[in-house]
């Protein structure tokens, strides 16, 4: 009997303890829009004001490096 009352005092000392307790503020958005990073979506991104595929830069950036070791100067990829 007495580690049940023991029990139920413990119980209700937590519950009114954590009742006491202030919640932390939720943070609220300014826009209902969330803005991503330049607008391109996943795996892409903004070049020369065009979205492209990160891998179109990757592949035309390693056809350069290609090219000048083969011996073909400035074929003028832009990337």
């Amino acid at each position: 009997m007495i580690r049940l009352i023991a029990a139920v005092g413990f119980v209700v000392v937590a519950a009114t303890s954590a009742l006491a307790i202030t919640p932390a503020p939720v943070p609220q958005p300014d826009e209902m829009i969330t803005q991503v990073a330049y607008g391109c979506g996943p795996f892409r991104t903004r070049i020369r004001g065009v979205c492209v595929a990160r891998t179109t830069v990757r592949q035309t950036r390693r056809m350069v490096r290609r090219d000048y070791r083969r011996g073909y100067y400035g074929r003028g990829y832009r990337y």
